[in-house]
């Protein structure tokens, strides 16, 4: 233990801002624990506020840079943080949910919350909230969860300074079997994702493309959308959708009027990758009864992209047959 402990004697205030840092900027790499032990070994009010003031200055420059990075990218960015996700779905849609309905507030406890921090304060800048506010609520909760560590390290110091003489003798074998315990719960995580992604696969999907081909053709089929925020009247959504939360009572769906709903076309989009959310609410359509039901392959993001890419195109044409008529 004598090696550990003098490692966080002497370099203790860097390896808790080193590790706060790459954890804060989105790598598996849990800090609480360096936390706790720093707490146990900080030897004063001195060092347990060194070690306090470097986790929180950490925080407060990744979460900075993740609230840039929101304010720019906005969605596209928050789809990218939960690609490392085995729960992508619940990942986009829980974060979204949980900010609209608390708003900069849950920065004082999203570093609690697994995977929640990057996540949380992407939110903070893709809602547009002032850098200030987010700045007050992201330190506060930055202090909150880097002091519950150190609180943690020096009530049970004894305790913790056990726990290293253990790991500095059976290194090795305790590092394996957390390794094995680790790789056994991201397992049978795959596992559980690769069955849902299974038995969503049975409903179909419908391009972009098509459902703009329908709408040409006359056909008008109930567009559903299930992203947590499109509840909201600012937000934008495919024109004519509804908004429904993906668990609420299929009640109230608006059918043109003298349509049989049993044989009215259904779409379903969200804003998650592989579609999950939409085909999990389409799923229960059809256990209620609705046949003809689809999910829109890509989402929101993919009717956005095709009416940019289609706005742009018209950008372009507009000065072309401007010229042509001058030429005449």
């Amino acid at each position: 233990m004598q090696d550990i402990l003098t490692l966080l004697q002497q370099y203790g205030g860097w390896l808790v801002f080193f590790n706060v840092l790459v954890e804060q900027a989105g790598l598996p790499v849990p800090a609480y624990p360096m936390l706790i032990a720093a707490g146990a070994v900080a030897g004063g009010a001195g060092g347990w506020i060194a070690a306090w003031l470097a986790a929180a200055l950490a925080c407060l420059l990744a979460d900075s840079a993740w609230y840039l990075a929101g304010r720019r990218y906005g969605a596209r960015l928050l789809g990218l943080v939960c690609k490392v996700s085995l729960s992508q779905d619940s990942c986009i849609r829980q974060t979204q949910g949980l900010y609209l309905r608390v708003g900069p507030r849950i920065l004082l406890i999203s570093k609690f919350l697994p995977g929640a921090g990057a996540l949380g304060t992407v939110m903070a800048g893709l809602t547009g909230t002032p850098y200030r506010r987010f700045v007050l609520y992201d330190l506060a909760g930055a202090l909150i969860w880097s002091g519950s560590a150190l609180l943690v390290g020096a009530l049970f110091s004894s305790i913790v300074s056990d726990i290293l003489d253990g790991l500095d003798r059976y290194g090795a074998l305790g590092l394996g079997v957390i390794a094995a315990a680790l790789a056994l719960y991201l397992g049978w995580k795959a596992l559980r994702r690769w069955v849902l992604l299974r038995t969503l696969r049975v409903i179909p999907r419908l391009s972009v493309e098509d459902l703009l081909q329908w709408r040409a053709d006359g056909r008008t089929p109930v567009i559903i959308d299930v992203r947590p925020e499109a509840a909201g009247d600012s937000i934008a959504r495919i024109p004519g959708a509804i908004a429904l939360d993906v668990r609420a009572p299929l009640k109230g769906l608006a059918f043109p009027e003298g349509a049989d709903p049993g044989d009215t076309p259904i779409v379903v989009y969200c804003a998650c990758p592989n579609e999950i959310s939409a085909a999990r609410l389409a799923t229960r359509l059809r256990a209620a009864g609705y046949t003809r039901i689809w999910a829109l392959r890509g989402g929101y993001d993919a009717w956005a992209s095709l009416a940019a890419q289609a706005s742009a195109d018209a950008m372009v044409q507009a000065p072309d047959e401007d010229a042509t008529a001058r030429a005449h």
